[in-house]
C-alpha cells in the first residue's frame, strides 16, 4: 500500500476513534514508522511502504485508536529545547508545564542548587539546566521507574554531569537546602481522575494525577517542608492546576513563605506560582 493510502486510511480511522487532530497525527505515526520526515511522507505519497513497516505502523495506528498517548507510542516528546523519552511511569510532559520553567528562569538568575521534587521525566529540571550552565540539580520521584527515565533523559540531552535523580518521599531523605525549588505536584481531585481524558486516566500514572478530595493534598505537604529544603531567599515555582493558583498562595503564606509571582499557560490560565523563603529578596520580576 502507498504512503498516501495509508495515511488516507488512518487519518479516517483516528477520526472515527475521536482523535481531534487526526491528518497531523496520522503523519506523526507514519512518519515514526517509516522513520522518515513529516515532509518526505508528502514528497513520497506515492511510494510504496514495505509490509513489514506497514505492519508495525498499523499496530501503532491500533494502539492510538485506543486512546494510548502518542508520546507513549513513539517513546519521546518535546519539552522546552529538549527531547525526552517517556513512559507509563512518568506524566508526558505538556507545553503547560514550561509556565513553570518561565518563572524559575525569571525568579532565579544564578541558582548554583536545584530541587525537583516529583521529577518524573525531568521535564522541569532539565530544562532549567539547560538554561543555567552553572547549576547542578537533584531530581527525586516516589517512583523508581521515573527516576529511571529521568537518568536516561539526563544523558540523552547531555546534562548527565549535572543531576542526580533518585527515588524518594518528596524531600524526606534530603538533608540539603537548595537556591530553587521546582515541582509539579498531583493537583486533580480523586473523584476527578477518571473523568479525564482517556489518554490520561487510562494510560498515565494515577499515583502522579491524584492530589487528594481537593486536589491540595501534596502541596501541604510540599509546603509545609520548604522552609527546611530552601536557602534564605531560595525560590519555590510550583505547578497548579485551573482554580488553584490562590488557594496555594494562601497554604504557602500560612507556612511562612512569601508569595512573588504567578505565570500563565499558554490559554491564559494561571499555571505556576512562586514562593521565596524568608532572606535575601530575590531579583524582582
Amino acid at each position: 500500500m502507498t504512503i498516501g493510502r495509508l495515511l488516507c486510511e488512518a487519518g479516517a480511522a483516528l477520526r472515527q476513534a475521536g482523535i481531534a487532530e487526526a491528518r497531523l497525527e496520522a503523519r506523526l505515526l507514519l512518519s515514526h514508522a517509516l522513520g522518515v520526515s513529516r515532509e518526505a511522507l508528502l514528497r513520497d505519497a506515492d511510494r510504496t511502504v514495505e509490509a513489514e513497516k506497514e505492519v508495525q505502523f498499523r499496530d501503532m495506528l491500533r494502539r492510538r485508536c485506543a486512546r494510548e498517548p502518542l508520546a507513549l507510542i513513539t517513546g519521546h516528546t518535546g519539552f522546552w529545547t529538549l527531547d525526552l523519552e517517556v513512559s507509563p511511569d512518568t506524566l508526558i510532559p505538556r507545553p503547560d508545564s514550561e509556565a513553570v520553567v518561565r518563572l524559575a528562569l525569571a525568579l532565579a538568575p544564578n541558582p548554583a542548587r536545584i530541587l525537583d521534587l516529583g521529577t518524573g521525566t525531568g521535564c522541569l529540571l532539565l530544562a532549567v539546566l539547560a538554561e543555567r550552565m552553572g547549576a547542578w540539580g537533584v531530581g527525586l520521584d516516589l517512583r523508581a521507574g521515573a527516576a529511571a527515565v529521568a537518568r536516561r533523559n539526563a544523558e540523552r540531552n547531555g546534562l548527565a554531569g549535572r543531576c542526580v535523580t533518585l527515588a524518594g518521599d518528596w524531600g524526606a531523605a534530603l538533608a540539603g537546602q537548595f537556591d530553587l525549588l521546582l515541582s509539579n505536584p498531583p493537583y486533580i481531585e480523586s473523584e476527578a481522575v477518571a473523568e479525564l481524558m482517556p489518554e490520561v486516566a487510562r494510560f498515565e500514572p494515577g499515583s502522579a494525577l491524584d492530589g487528594g478530595a481537593d486536589g491540595l493534598d501534596a502541596y501541604r505537604a510540599l509546603l509545609a517542608d520548604l522552609p527546611r529544603l530552601l536557602t534564605p531567599g531560595g525560590v519555590a515555582v510550583l505547578e497548579v492546576g485551573m482554580g488553584q493558583a490562590e488557594p496555594v498562595r494562601a497554604l504557602g503564606e500560612g507556612k511562612g513563605l512569601i508569595f512573588l509571582a504567578q505565570e500563565a499557560d499558554f490559554g491564559g490560565i494561571p499555571r505556576a506560582v512562586a514562593f521565596k523563603a524568608i532572606g535575601e529578596t530575590p531579583q524582582t520580576y
